[in-house]
């Protein structure tokens, strides 16, 4: 398959992150200003972490693309 069609199979888990990432974002400004001090740092923390894991696993999702792996449930 040509470079173009592994480009378009990249579109996606991108778009998912980048929305994901933001929605944590916005949920954590919107806990650090609502619960009183530390408790909003505390919960803030968790989507945080979680938004790390997301960008982790979409790089390793293009990685997988890249590779030619687009259908990596047929190895199990």
């Amino acid at each position: 398959m040509n470079n173009s069609g592994h480009n378009k199979k990249m579109v996606a888990p991108i778009i998912v992150t980048v929305c994901v990432v933001i929605y944590y974002i916005l949920y954590t400004t919107l806990l650090i200003h609502v619960l009183p001090g530390f408790l909003g740092v505390i919960f803030g923390i968790i989507p945080i972490i979680l938004s790390g894991v997301m960008i982790y696993v979409c790089i390793q999702r293009l990685d997988e693309i890249g590779r030619g792996e687009e259908d990596d449930l047929s190895k199990y």
